[in-house]
């Protein structure tokens, strides 16, 4: 084994007499580039559209896009009223549906507006169908009418579990949007605040009535709300815990200052190069600053803290400095490159975001290097820094676990072991289940109102299916109609489903209604002919917004079927939609047979296609940070027994949430190639020490750990404690994949430092013994030694 120790630490002991000779030059060049960098933060645009989480290539995104241009938008506002007495058919409650319908064609971009007052409902005129809203005056409804509304309304498949409840106590105003252009971004507010206003004034006009209000483009629009408010709320926690961790561990207010000045130039370049670039702000990136501060830190720790060892024992500011960049330089950018490789590997990924979230903390990455290899030491070598120097040994404390570690190796290495295998046979517990409803923490409005629909009116979960006919104007052929019922008596007598929009329901109902509204005629025509009749009568009779553009295409060769779905995990939603695919290749001709479509598919897949894209991505990250440090430190066997404690912990930590939760989202996607970087800094430093206690100072492996231990267990467990505390703020965020990302990865650090500390070194002296080691403390286990550097 040799570590290219002397010729690496030379250049290092260069560059730091040289960065301190040119401190005042370097110092303005490194603030002129984080300015220009920084000046990019002008055009920091934040996304409010939902789609940016899917590629322009992904088959369900696609698929979705080509049933809405087929049909009409599914981006829509529900306002969802329940009254104090659970009664919707009253004067007073239909009265509001009613006006808040009218007031809702006034949100900016509504194109339609449905609600049980706006009904298109049919009913006979001798031989004339007239076509009229279901309640045109509430105020003039006696009880007789009163019940008479009801009635209709709850017998009506198009209304019951959409727009009104079973049992009459909730109903719904659904509003759909035509948001103009491909990115809804500066559109999508000017509605939703719209929608907030009239349902806040409902509120405080009707306090014992709940008003909820929900919807794509309210999800679209809480995404952007939520992230802002996390980046404004956790950021000042983030600084205060920074400064009270960073002052009790450096006990240095100078060295404080100039860590969290590092890490704030890094979070800020970062963030400005990529609005130069143009990539825009969403709930994934935009926590990328916490995270970068997080990461950041742990450069100007390692730096920052040598150099404060060094002063302790009597060295000059100047010399510790030197001495600080000379032992740290290489170890630092092996992390800092590590570190890098794992956020870029996240470029694989299919979600934009992620992707986004990669190239931004490895900027972030590259730029707390840059920074800490030139503003940190340009600072502390100009700055009245004052460290008490200590009268013991400052490294006993770790040389005594050192000690510790050697005298029970064999028992460290069988019970760590056992550990990880244990922690890791719980990952077949895990189920990939990401309902994208749940990535809002349950206090925010958002998700409150959506359960709250969920469970007394309608869910957000939907799926599309476009029923095509073959031919045009196939769709008013009974043998097609008939078909087309039986799927959807097959959906309705599903467990998952909780609504069926279909046509055929209106063809039942103008057939009805065309024959004296004799309930024995609410069946489906008997011949083309009529069903074309019918169809083009009720089509001429409807009002303008009211159309059936929705339902059918252009060319009426094709028809939508839209399914509501109760709240049932991703795996109901995959069967309940592998299900329908079946029976359609099983009961229907080529021409009707479809995959279902809409926007939950698009999520249901997105987590599994997330998956399959990083295990790409992710082993190119393995496979390159395991070369580095083969390269690095000139050893196959060393690089190889890297793996292990880089590779443990985070199957410890799957391990770990199958058998605490049971279930992960699209987080399982990225979480491995995100930590991987971080969880080798520490493997990197004990590595980087072990070697050169070993091929620049011969010591025996024994001593080689002490060594590792003496010099940079300290630092180790100091940074491991600030980046867990860092990403715990993170689960603080009231968006679910930030704050589980946080709580993954802090678990997965916390066990990276087990595998370092506990597991390494007892790896390290098995494979790399000698034949003898006569050192004192092997000998007789106790007293620990004193090193020399």
């Amino acid at each position: 084994m040799q570590l290219p120790g002397a010729t690496t630490e030379s250049y290092a002991t260069r560059y730091a007499h040289w960065v301190i000779r040119w401190r005042i030059p370097v110092l303005a060049l490194a603030l002129m580039a984080a300015a220009v960098a920084t000046w990019g933060l002008r055009d920091l645009r934040f996304s409010a559209d939902y789609r940016v989480y899917f590629s322009a290539d992904n088959p369900q995104l696609l698929d979705f896009e080509a049933l809405e241009n087929t049909y009409t938008k599914t981006d829509n506002i529900l306002f969802v009223l329940q009254p104090g007495d659970q009664q919707v058919f009253t004067n007073e409650m239909l009265g509001i549906i009613k006006a808040l319908t009218e007031d809702a064609w006034q949100i900016p971009y509504a194109m339609r507006v449905d609600s049980i007052t706006n009904f298109q409902h049919t009913q006979a005129a001798g031989d004339d169908l007239v076509v009229a809203d279901l309640v045109e005056d509430p105020a003039a409804l006696d009880s007789a009418g009163l019940a008479g509304v009801r009635t209709i309304a709850l017998q009506e498949p198009a209304l019951v579990n959409r727009l009104i409840s079973k049992d009459a106590a909730t109903a719904g105003i659904m509003v759909t949007l035509q948001l103009p252009g491909d990115d809804y971004t500066e559109f999508i507010p000017a509605a939703v605040n719209r929608a907030a206003a009239m349902a806040t004034t409902l509120r405080s006009t009707y306090p014992d009535m709940t008003v909820a209000l929900t919807g794509i483009a309210v999800f679209s629009h809480a995404e952007t709300t939520v992230s802002q408010q996390d980046l404004l709320r956790l950021l000042p926690v983030m600084y205060s815990i920074f400064v009270i961790a960073m002052l009790a561990l450096l006990r240095s207010f100078y060295g404080t200052l100039v860590a969290l000045l590092v890490v704030t130039l890094s979070a800020l370049s970062a963030v400005g190069i990529s609005a130069w670039l143009g990539m825009q702000m969403n709930p994934s990136t935009a926590l990328a600053p916490i995270v970068i501060l997080t990461l950041a830190i742990a450069d100007s720790v390692h730096l920052l803290m040598t150099t404060f060892q060094e002063m302790r024992t009597g060295s000059s500011r100047q010399i510790a400095l030197v001495e600080s960049l000379r032992v740290n330089t290489e170890p630092v950018f092996l992390t800092s490159l590590t570190t890098l490789i794992g956020f870029l590997s996240l470029n694989f990924s299919d979600a934009p975001p992620f992707r986004d979230l990669g190239n931004i903390s490895a900027m972030g990455v590259f730029a707390a290097w840059g920074f800490s290899m030139t503003v940190l030491p340009a600072l502390v070598s100009m700055l009245p820094l004052s460290v008490g120097q200590s009268s013991s040994p400052s490294r006993l404390p770790m040389e005594w676990f050192g000690d510790f570690i050697i005298a029970h190796r064999t028992s460290l290495l069988w019970v760590m072991t056992l550990l990880a295998l244990l922690l890791a046979a719980f990952i077949p517990r895990l189920e990939l289940d990401d309902r994208f409803i749940q990535w809002f923490d349950e206090d925010t409005d958002f998700r409150q109102d959506t359960d709250f629909a969920s469970a007394n009116l309608i869910g957000p979960y939907t799926l599309e299916f476009s029923i095509g006919s073959g031919e045009a104007g196939g769709i008013q052929d009974p043998a097609y109609l008939e078909r087309l019922e039986a799927f959807a008596h097959w959906l309705r007598a599903q467990p998952e489903v909780s609504h069926v929009y279909s046509l055929t329901d209106i063809m039942k109902r103008l057939n009805k209604s065309l024959h004296g509204d004799e309930q024995d005629w609410y069946q489906l025509p008997e011949s083309r002919e009529l069903a074309a009749q019918y169809l083009l009568l009720y089509e001429m009779s409807l009002p303008y917004g009211l159309d059936l553009n929705s339902q059918l295409n252009l060319d009426k060769s094709a028809t939508r079927v839209t399914v509501s779905l109760q709240t049932v995990p991703m795996k109901g939603i995959r069967a309940i939609t592998d299900r329908s695919e079946n029976w359609l290749a099983e009961n229907m001709p080529g021409e009707m047979q479809t995959q279902a479509t809409g926007l939950t598919i698009v999520f249901v897949y997105l987590a599994e296609r997330n998956i399959r894209s990083m295990l790409g991505g992710t082993a190119l990250a393995f496979l390159l940070i395991s070369v580095t440090l083969m390269l690095a430190l000139r050893s196959i066997r060393m690089g190889l027994v890297s793996l292990i404690p880089n590779f443990l912990p985070v199957a410890m930590t799957f391990g770990l949430w199958g058998l605490l939760v049971g279930h992960i989202g699209i987080i399982a996607s990225i979480i491995t190639a995100t930590t991987l970087g971080l969880i080798v800094d520490d493997t990197v430093h004990i590595l980087s020490k072990y070697h050169r206690a070993r091929s620049l100072q011969g010591l025996s492996a024994h001593d080689a750990i002490r060594f590792s231990f003496s010099h940079v267990g300290t630092a180790l467990w100091v940074t491991t404690v600030v980046l867990v505390t860092g990403f715990m703020v993170l689960t603080q965020s009231r968006f679910a994949l930030n704050a589980d990302m946080g709580l993954l990865t802090s678990i997965t650090l916390v066990f990276a430092l087990f595998m370092d500390f506990l597991l390494l070194p007892p790896l390290l002296m098995l494979l790399d013994r000698d034949a003898s080691c006569n050192c004192k403390t092997c000998r007789k286990g106790n007293p620990p030694l004193s090193m020399q550097q």
